[in-house]
């Protein structure tokens, strides 16, 4: 049975003795029940990952001694940055949680012009907070060692300007495209992934999009739902590089 997974955002090495952040030694003690003498993996986001022992698990507060670590690495050949038009509030951490297990280098959420979701000002930072706490804790169950990162939220024709592919391809998830992702042969090393909100991005949106180099395809004969559409994207891509 696999180890509990803690990210320790801090410098890890052999035999130090490290506290654990306050949400995971809350999460250690309270839900997985952890005491003094039990084996934890832990994991700073820079490389590999570390195994521990617990030697102190208070109430909110857990000690842990670093053991040895091991130089290991679960990252998609494939560097995706999924820029994600804003949705409703769950749906949003479904798809930051899966598209971080399905091995996403970055998220890009974006206001478009047919989102629900209206975020500004503080309740934009700790919507950027809470999202990257989802990623975080996605990485911990799935065995990634490297956090991927949550850009801050950004309005869309800002986004476009400010060529987000810069040596990046750019793909479009569009029903209505008349190229398929199959069609397009092996994937780029380096992508740039656009989803639009529940009711797809406006067609000007659309447009300028193309214009900055985004390719529309679509995703089979089916119209799919915005917290769908770049999972399975993602999970296509994964399988047509190799991954699966």
């Amino acid at each position: 049975m696999a180890l509990p997974r803690f990210h320790c955002p801090r410098p890890l090495r052999e035999g130090l003795l490290v506290e654990l952040p306050e949400p995971a030694a809350r999460h250690a003690v309270r839900v997985l029940r952890l005491a003094s003498g039990d084996g934890i993996t832990l994991f700073n986001g820079e490389g590999g990952e570390h195994d521990a022992c617990i030697e102190h698990a208070g109430r909110d507060q857990v000690l842990a001694r670093v053991v040895a670590h091991r130089d290991l690495e679960r990252e998609s050949p494939l560097r995706v940055t999924l820029a994600q038009a804003l949705c409703t509030a769950e749906k949003m951490d479904l798809i930051v949680q899966k598209a971080v297990e399905l091995g996403v280098a970055r998220v890009q959420p974006l206001a478009s012009a047919r989102s629900v979701a209206r975020l500004r000002g503080e309740r934009a930072v700790r919507r950027l907070g809470h999202w990257r706490g989802v990623a975080i804790a996605a990485c911990e169950q799935c065995g990634r060692n490297r956090v991927p990162e949550v850009l801050e939220l950004s309005e869309f024709p800002r986004w476009l300007g400010s060529a987000p592919l810069s040596g990046s391809a750019g793909l479009l998830l569009s029903p209505t495209a008349e190229c398929s992702l199959s069609q397009l042969g092996s994937p780029a090393p380096d992508i740039t992934l656009l989803i639009g909100p529940e009711g797809g991005l406006a067609p000007n949106e659309e447009a300028a999009a193309q214009v900055a180099g985004f390719m529309p395809v679509r995703l089979g004969l089916r119209v799919l739902r915005t917290e769908t559409a770049g999972l399975a994207a993602l999970a296509a891509l994964a399988a047509l590089a190799g991954e699966f």
